[in-house]
C-alpha cells in the first residue's frame, strides 16, 4: 500500500514542469487580463455596432477565461502552482490598452485588439519555447493561438478599411 504523504502528486520530470510554468505562466497573466478587460469593454462600448460588439466581447472574454484554465491546470497538472491573483495579473501583464469608461466602438475594439496582441505575443513565445520542453503543452498553446488569433479576426473585420 503506498502512503499517501510520500506520493508525489505528479510524475513529470521537475524540468519538464519549470520549463512549461516559464512559457504559460505568462499565457495564464495575459489571458486572464484579456478576460477582465474584455468584460470592462463588453459593458461599457457604445455607438451603432453597439449589440454586434458587445455580443462579441463575451465571446472573447469566455475564451480568454477558458483559455486561462486550461493553461492554468497544464501547470497545475505538472506538479506547480500558479499564481493569477488580480494583483499578480496587473503587475506582469502588458493588457493596459482598454479605458476605463464608455468608449465609441471603434476605439474599444482597437483597444481590446492590441490586448489580444499581447496574448498572442506570449502564445507565439510559448509555442516556440516548449518545442524543447514539452509538446503537450505546447498543442495546448497552439490551440490556444487559433482561438485568440480567430477572435481577433472577427474583431478586425469591424474596424478593417
Amino acid at each position: 500500500m503506498t502512503d499517501i504523504q510520500t506520493t508525489p502528486t505528479t510524475a513529470a520530470d521537475p524540468t519538464v514542469a519549470a520549463g512549461t510554468a516559464q512559457f504559460l505562466t505568462p499565457v495564464v497573466l495575459g489571458m486572464q487580463a484579456l478576460a477582465v478587460n474584455g468584460k470592462q469593454a463588453h459593458w461599457n462600448v457604445r455607438g451603432a455596432n453597439f449589440i454586434a460588439i458587445h455580443e462579441l466581447l463575451d465571446s472573447v472574454v469566455d475564451h480568454a477565461q477558458a483559455g486561462a484554465d486550461e493553461a492554468a491546470e497544464r501547470i497545475v497538472a505538472l506538479g506547480l502552482p500558479v499564481d493569477a491573483r488580480l494583483g499578480t495579473v496587473a503587475e506582469k501583464t502588458k493588457a493596459t490598452a482598454v479605458p476605463a469608461g464608455f468608449t465609441q466602438w471603434q476605439d474599444i475594439v482597437r483597444a481590446v485588439i492590441a490586448d489580444m496582441d499581447a496574448v498572442i505575443a506570449d502564445l507565439q513565445a510559448a509555442i516556440e519555447g516548449l518545442d524543447e520542453v514539452d509538446l503537450t503543452s505546447q498543442d495546448i498553446a497552439i490551440g490556444l493561438k487559433q482561438t485568440i488569433e480567430k477572435d481577433r479576426w472577427f474583431l478586425v473585420a469591424h474596424v478593417a478599411e
